[in-house]
């Protein structure tokens, strides 16, 4: 398992969400990251999933 980082910011680049969250691989954290944006009503926001290596998983501009 490996650490990935979501990160939600508001328009003026404001951090709502900063949270921390293990998965297997990426495809794994993609879901995950999904998932939680959906839970939380963050899925429409700028987002960001990226991996420990800081390779992105996720993006939403």
């Amino acid at each position: 398992m490996a650490a990935y980082y979501l990160t939600v910011f508001s328009k003026t680049g404001e951090k709502l969400l900063d949270e921390q969250f293990e998965a297997s691989n990426d495809l794994d954290a993609k879901e995950i990251g999904k998932g939680k944006l959906e839970n939380e009503g963050y899925a429409e926001h700028t987002h960001r999933c990226v991996s420990p290596s800081a390779k992105l998983v996720l993006f939403h501009r």
